[in-house]
């Protein structure tokens, strides 16, 4: 019998490593050996012949760090190479784990040839099918499930099960699948995610393992990660405290990241820190997966998150991408803000909102007219996502203006569930909310501020439902002939307005976008095509900029650009359809754009080592992005 570890065939190298503990076959080169396979029990040896083929441009040279054979100069995306992933032997695949491997699984798409090369005769039905004909077929399955739910397990058990054609799935039927496999049903997963959790899909790392995190990470079978998602479940969405379920985050965020971006799914990490939960229903629950024990805080969680982070650099190296995805305010600030000097960090709910939301209001000028600095801002939500959001708009408008950040910040007013945030209230306010509190009178709830404050813009941040009233809406369209109004807590039951609301109380003047998907709304007889503010415009395109350019730090400027190229795609054909983002079926050549732009600033900032700078940024981002079409295992 054969012992296995890593299933390593069809020339396919997934890690840039074939390892038998003494030999390695160099990733993209053709060698063909003789691998001798003891038979327990018979006392003679099967020889079993291995070729390894060129995997063309999905083959992933070992000195790079995407797709398109990037030298990697410091030699930090190999830095684990000689450490010894299992103690076990070389792995040869047959036919029948070959279909139960995800990665190389093509169902009914083999081919007459490769299901006699690869034992798979007598395997699969008779039928060969396409790819796109699974496609087809597949989509049609989907669109019977009438419960979201159903749908996101029946994408989940496809991915488990064919890797290349989930994505092929995902990218050709975005807009359709997207609310699918992230807001608003990803929330609604997380939430029973103990009851429909079937396989793990990403590394948990809980007080159990501390002191050991970094072989836990050694336990993942991937090596060269790029991009790593993690959450410590407390404040999922506009959920609140999910504990170990929130695993769903990081999962559904990477698979944009390969669909959306082009970063190889092998190159992806989702994890969860499980550090308790104050869930008191999910720790009565009998399906709950994770740990049954209130939250850790203080020392106690610095100490494990420390060790984390230190274990991924050394794991991983310089360049890895850490995204913190999904942490409360008292944590997520203050993580960003510690590592962000020492790690490849992103913060997706402070800085990746803000970049979206951005690149909203940049593009809505071309409607209502004005700059930046003639217009006033008023955010209802005072945490992670307005702060950032404020923050951003700050510095682009202090950028344009080249003024003072603090002054810029005059124009910007928050709303948090006390009222309006002024100097009167300073003392009790935490320290992310200080920068925000301005000499005024203290106004209790958002009506009045909004009729004090005459915004041009409403920023709903909040994570609490119907909290734009038909009061406000009238209010601001009452002074504002294109009112923009921006309702963006997700998921759907918890954002501020619906689209029809705003477009119905503001009488079709209203500039309006949502963090959650609305369908079309028609008012006198127009049309109105709501835009969704998704971080998934920016992260996916972000990360492959920072990937593609070997960034080593995050600077805010990167975001700008980012913010920049998306509002730069709206059309004049969205704009008249009264969105302010471009469609979801561009979303790769956005990306694209997106990466080159951030990409570009990362080379003038002196943040890259992958040198030297290619000399079309746009085209080699296109490059480098995955490809999930099949190809031909000989």
């Amino acid at each position: 019998m054969l012992s296995v570890s890593r299933t390593v065939f069809l020339g396919e190298d997934r890690g840039g490593l074939f390892s038998n503990r003494a030999q390695r076959i160099p990733a993209g080169k053709s060698k063909a050996g003789v691998v001798r396979c003891v038979a327990a029990g018979e006392r003679k040896t099967r020889s079993v012949e291995l070729t390894v083929e060129s995997a063309g441009a999905e083959l992933v040279d070992p000195k790079s760090a995407v797709g398109g054979g990037v030298k990697d100069v410091y030699g930090e995306d190999r830095a684990t190479e000689d450490q010894v992933v299992t103690p076990w032997s070389f792995s040869v695949a047959s036919g029948y784990s070959l279909l139960r491997d995800p990665h190389y699984n093509k169902g009914l798409a083999f081919t007459e040839q490769e299901r006699d090369a690869h034992y798979l005769r007598g395997l699969l039905p008779p039928a060969c099918l396409s790819q796109e004909l699974q496609e087809k077929k597949l989509m049609h399955n989907l669109r019977q499930y009438q419960v979201p739910l159903q749908r996101y397990m029946a994408m989940m058990d496809l991915q488990e099960a064919n890797e290349k054609l989930f994505y092929r799935v995902l990218i050709d039927n975005v807009e359709e699948l997207l609310p699918v496999v992230y807001t608003p049903t990803v929330g609604e997963a997380c939430q029973k995610y103990g009851s429909i959790f079937r396989r793990p899909q990403g590394l948990y790392i809980s007080l159990k393992e501390k002191g050991k995190i970094r072989e836990v990470l050694k336990n993942w079978p991937e090596k060269a990660i790029q991009v790593i998602v993690v959450t410590d479940g407390e404040r999922i969405l506009g959920l609140g405290d999910l504990g170990c379920q929130g695993m769903g985050i990081p999962v559904g965020k990477l698979s944009l990241y390969t669909a959306l971006g082009g970063i190889r799914p092998s190159a992806c990490l989702p994890i969860t820190i499980d550090v308790g939960t104050n869930n008191q229903k999910l720790l009565k629950d009998e399906f709950y997966i994770g740990l049954r024990r209130r939250r850790a805080t203080g020392q106690e969680y610095a100490e494990l998150l420390e060790e984390f982070m230190s274990a991924v650099k050394q794991n991983y190296g310089e360049k890895v991408l850490i995204q913190f995805e999904d942490f409360a305010n008292h944590n997520a600030f203050g993580l960003l803000e510690k590592y962000s000097k020492t790690h490849l960090v992103f913060n997706d709910d402070i800085q990746g909102t803000a970049s979206v939301v951005l690149a909203g209001v940049v593009a809505a000028l071309n409607v209502v007219g004005g700059k930046l600095r003639d217009h006033t801002f008023l955010f209802l939500g005072a945490g992670e996502a307005g702060t950032g959001i404020a923050e951003l708009i700050g510095l682009e408008m202090s950028k344009q203006t080249n003024t003072p950040i603090e002054e810029c910040r005059k124009r910007i007013w928050l709303v948090d569930s006390k009222g309006l945030i002024v100097k009167s209230r300073i003392g009790t306010l935490q320290y992310f909310k200080k920068p925000w509190a301005h000499e005024h009178d203290f106004v209790k709830n958002l009506s009045e501020a909004v009729k004090v404050i005459k915004p041009t813009v409403l920023v709903g941040s909040s994570g609490v439902g119907r909290t734009f009233t038909k009061e406000v809406v009238e209010a601001m369209a009452s002074f504002n002939e294109r009112p923009i109004i921006l309702s963006l807590s997700n998921p759907t039951s918890q954002s501020e307005c619906t689209a029809e609301e705003a477009y119905t109380w503001s009488k079709g003047r209203a500039i309006f976008a949502s963090g959650s998907p609305f369908n079309p709304v028609e008012y006198e007889g127009k049309t109105f095509v709501p835009g969704q503010a998704n971080n998934a415009y920016i992260f996916p395109g972000f990360g492959l900029g920072l990937v593609m350019s070997g960034a080593i730090r995050v600077h805010e400027d990167m975001l700008i650009a980012a913010s920049e190229a998306l509002a730069s795609q709206v059309t004049q054909e969205d704009f008249e359809k009264g969105s302010i983002y471009p469609s979801f079926k561009n979303i790769r050549k956005i990306s694209a754009q997106i990466a080159a732009k951030v990409a570009a600033k990362v080379y003038e900032l002196g943040l890259a080592s992958r040198l030297p700078r290619p000399e079309n940024l746009v085209k080699y981002a296109e490059s480098c992005m995955y490809s999930p079409l099949y190809r031909q295992y000989r």
